[in-house]
């Protein structure tokens, strides 16, 4: 399994928290729902982090069973939508960039 993020890194404008978070629920999840081959969408936004750390107010998680899978979603008319869409939310309701990171999980049960 890997997992692409979405790292949003800086802040959101001032009293539009609630705002930003709506946006990203009803627009922008419907559509990364979408992306063909995910098994896994995770949205994470940040409440809380160390001193001196930056800021992270969304992380985006989406899970794909291979490499393959993730080429054909972000080769999916929903990933195109998708970037609209952030880029109408961003500039609304962000100051900062994403940047994205693709992981390999190693699961450990317990």
């Amino acid at each position: 399994m890997i997992t692409r993020y979405a790292m949003f890194e800086g802040s959101v404008k001032p009293g539009k928290t609630e705002a930003f978070r709506a946006a990203v629920e009803e627009r922008l999840v419907p559509l990364w729902k979408q992306f063909a081959g995910a098994r896994e969408v995770r949205v994470m936004f940040g409440e809380e982090r160390d001193e001196g750390a930056p800021e992270f107010p969304l992380i985006l998680a989406i899970s794909y069973p291979d490499r393959a899978a993730m080429e054909l979603a972000l080769a999916s008319p929903a990933r195109a939508k998708s970037r609209e869409v952030t880029g109408e939310i961003v500039a609304e309701l962000f100051d900062g960039r994403i940047h994205h990171h693709v992981t390999l999980a190693h699961d450990f049960p317990l």
